[in-house]
């Protein structure tokens, strides 16, 4: 089975991690943001690092938007 993130993506996740821990690693955009203190936003830092780089990432899931039903008709 083929990999689902390069192991390039791997690196920038690691990196962020452990920027993170240090107390290095900043939100938004050019790192103007606050300090990043949760591990899952590391890795979503990370991870968007690599996509940006065109490293194998798969793509951001987006909430699917819920079908509406047809229009009902009463009964007669």
């Amino acid at each position: 089975m083929a990999r689902k993130y390069s192991k390039a993506a791997s690196k920038k996740v690691k990196k962020a991690l452990h920027e993170r821990k240090k107390g290095t690693l900043r939100s938004g955009k050019g790192g103007k943001g606050g300090k990043v203190k949760s591990r899952k936003q590391a890795i979503a830092i990370g991870l968007s690092e690599a996509r940006k780089e065109g490293k194998k990432v798969p793509k951001k899931k987006t909430s699917k938007k819920k079908k509406k039903g047809g229009r009902k008709t009463k009964k007669s």
